[in-house]
């Protein structure tokens, strides 16, 4: 048998190619136990919420089922869809890239914490990987220009919180389906960038990439034809990407990228690294759509900015009822895609909402339910439920102080001294609270019954604020209809 060649890495050492007469791909090797300097994934974490209705015996065709739920846009190569359903051929390992370019994920990396969920429930292994070196590069595709380079304390930080949420979501599908301990990781690619050396890396692995290809994928014309352009940097992304599959498909055994649908030029170019220089067969590439609204536009974004994963950057509640403000139009596909909710209750939900007698809204709390209880956990979910209800206009639910604090950074609030509220009209503190911003626009909607005092409905334009409507001696809720809500403080 003729020889090959092949480039020996080692976590972070780039050594010397070495000879052998036969590749053998790591995801058709003895499983061995995997030591990973990333992170440690224990089994004390929560059990999930889910439980799949199938068993790993009957290893149900995860590319089936992305297909059914509208999250499958293309693949590699026809053969996954055979080999996911290969129950002598083992479990895959498959891997989703993170870059750390915030603190927190947002709602457009969710898909692809969902699809490695997806795996995980279909008796496959997860692996989340944190770009610490491909996030100070920057992806460019689909962004109008470069990203700003990050320092090295925001990267840091960025890292340990991306981890946290990974770490939180993919727990909740362990020993789901898997036979081992565990059923997913989260590596750093960092660690094995961190020493390569750019001479070593242009010779040994630059050689085989075509510029000509390289040129034509999308994220890359469209940047050339910008004003800003493209610097190479930012050229060279899609060979890192690449090289990072190749790295995961030799040594930890990963035989899977997935990614969204503007991945699909960098995941190729890893399928194409592997071909090239492994001159080995088994690596695939599974994209899915982007998440758009049924008008084409962009879902994912607020009024305020990004839907963040991290409840430090937006609050349980306010996560809760983005979703639970989706429209009709839209709410059935998105539990198609976000939830794992089987497609028989799917169904009936979409049929319900075309006979009379639909309580409205009824799908979208599902939807919201469901998501919250995926990336926040039970706590976060009774946590919003808590406080939607209690700052329900009309609700009778006691108002305490900390259901309020619990929604102060998610609407506007006031400061106001003791002395300054005590016995105010509340005409007079609807504006000074920036509630409305004239007397005359607050009287006209008190005479039509749509000013709230804790969600008690002001009747009397003569109201007054006593020293009982403050709640527990620290706070007061304002409300101009269902939406509009401010927070005052007694100072």
């Amino acid at each position: 048998m003729a020889s090959r060649t092949f480039l020996c890495f080692n976590h972070g050492k780039f050594l010397l190619p070495f000879t052998t007469t036969k590749f053998i791909p790591a995801s058709r090797r003895p499983i061995k136990s995997l030591s990973f300097s990333s992170v440690s994934c224990s089994l004390n974490t929560p059990q999930p919420t889910v439980e799949p209705k199938f068993q790993m015996g009957s290893t149900p065709n995860v590319v089936k089922i992305l297909e059914e739920r509208g999250l499958l846009e293309s693949i590699t190569n026809e053969n996954l869809r055979l080999v996911c359903s290969d129950q002598t051929a083992g479990p895959l390992k498959v891997y989703c890239g993170f870059d750390p370019t915030a603190e927190s994920l947002h709602l457009g990396n969710l898909l692809g914490l969902i699809v490695l969920s997806w795996f995980q429930r279909c008796g496959h292994r997860a692996v989340a990987l944190i770009g610490g070196a491909t996030g100070r590069i920057g992806d460019p595709s689909g962004k109008s220009q470069e990203r700003p380079e990050l320092d090295l304390e925001s990267l840091e930080k960025n890292i340990a919180g991306i981890m946290e949420i990974v770490n939180k979501i993919l727990s909740k599908n362990a020993n789901l389906g898997s036979e081992q301990n565990s059923n997913f990781v989260i590596l750093n690619n960092y660690d094995w960038w961190k020493e390569v050396r750019l001479l070593d890396f242009l010779k040994q692995v630059g050689r085989y990439a075509r510029v000509g290809s390289m040129m034509s994928k999308e994220s890359v014309k469209k940047r050339l034809e910008s004003e800003q352009g493209m610097s190479y940097t930012e050229f060279t992304y899609q060979l890192l990407q690449g090289y990072d599959f190749l790295y995961l498909f030799k040594n930890e055994g990963v035989n899977v990228q997935i990614g969204g649908s503007d991945q699909w030029g960098n995941i190729t170019a890893g399928t194409e690294l592997i071909r090239k220089i492994l001159q080995a067969e088994g690596a695939y590439g599974l994209t899915f759509p982007l998440l758009l609204k049924s008008d084409g536009t962009k879902f994912g974004k607020s009024e305020d900015g990004a839907i963040w994963l991290s409840p430090s950057m937006l609050s349980p509640y306010k996560f809760y009822q983005y979703f639970f403000s989706v429209p009709d139009a839209d709410v059935v596909r998105f539990l198609k895609i976000l939830t794992f909710l089987n497609m028989e209750e799917i169904n009936e939900l979409e049929s319900a909402m075309k006979k009379p007698g639909y309580v409205p809204n009824t799908a979208q709390r599902k939807l919201a339910e469901e998501i919250t209880r995926f990336v926040h956990g039970e706590d976060g979910l009774t946590e919003a439920l808590k406080a939607t209800e209690a700052l329900r206009p009309g609700s009778e639910t006691k108002l305490d102080w900390e259901t309020i604090e619990g929604i102060a950074e998610d609407v506007p609030s006031r400061s106001l001294p003791y002395t300054e509220v005590l016995n105010l009209s509340i005409v007079d503190l609807s504006v000074s609270s920036g509630l409305f911003e004239s007397k005359s626009a607050a009287r006209r909607l008190l005479k039509q019954g749509g000013i709230y005092l804790n969600n008690n409905r002001v009747d009397n334009e003569s109201k007054r604020i006593e020293a009982e409507d403050i709640v527990d001696g620290k706070v007061l809720l304002l409300s101009a209809g269902k939406k509009n809500k401010v927070v005052v403080r007694i100072s």
